[in-house]
């Protein structure tokens, strides 16, 4: 016996979603949904180092007062682009109780911790799109032997490109206009 689609699934409108159509989707929709290119981009079920990836950072990043950490919430960059990063430093004066997206002109940083489905959007899609966005810093985050390697980038503003600064493992060391020094070992739960 076949089931009926929820309504989200079925495809969107003629055109495309668009970027403030995601705060009306119903409350049966997944959780992780983006907007990439006019198109709905549902995450598959995250990983223990994903979570503690993301835990880590947010844990020890620490910004200048005027900045906040976030995860998991969306940046509208256009009508049809949407996409929701796994950690984000923002400026404060941007958030409301109300907040359900950033403006790129608010976003500092953006970090995507990547998994075996994110990968291409991770490391092409969405850098493109944040540096087109004039996002000034980005972060990548990939596991290598169950440890995460980071890897940091810069907007070039005159081409609207990143460039690498670094590629950081054990310890994460950057200037992203305040200092960060993270100790990049993940705490695992005891059996």
């Amino acid at each position: 016996m076949r089931t009926a689609l929820p309504e989200w699934f079925h495809p969107g409108p003629p055109g495309g979603w668009t970027a403030d159509m995601l705060d009306h989707l119903p409350p049966d929709a997944p959780r992780h949904v983006e907007l990439i290119d006019g198109a709905l981009v549902i995450g598959p079920p995250r990983t223990a180092f994903h979570h503690f990836a993301i835990r880590l950072l947010d844990d020890r990043l620490a910004p200048p007062a005027h900045l906040a950490v976030l995860r998991e919430m969306t940046v509208t960059l256009g009508p049809r682009q949407r996409p929701e990063p796994d950690l984000l430093v923002v400026e404060n004066a941007a958030i409301t109780p109300k907040t359900t997206s950033f403006g790129p002109q608010d976003v500092h940083l953006v970090a995507e911790v990547a998994s075996e489905a994110s990968l291409g959007r991770d490391r092409t899609t969405k850098p493109a799109k944040y540096a087109a966005a004039g996002i000034r810093h980005f972060w990548r985050v990939e596991e290598e032997d169950g440890l995460p390697v980071v890897y940091t980038f810069e907007l070039e503003p005159s081409v609207r490109a990143y460039v690498p600064t670094g590629i950081h493992r054990k310890r994460l060391r950057a200037d992203i206009g305040f200092d960060v020094n993270i100790d990049l070992t993940l705490t695992w739960p005891r059996p």
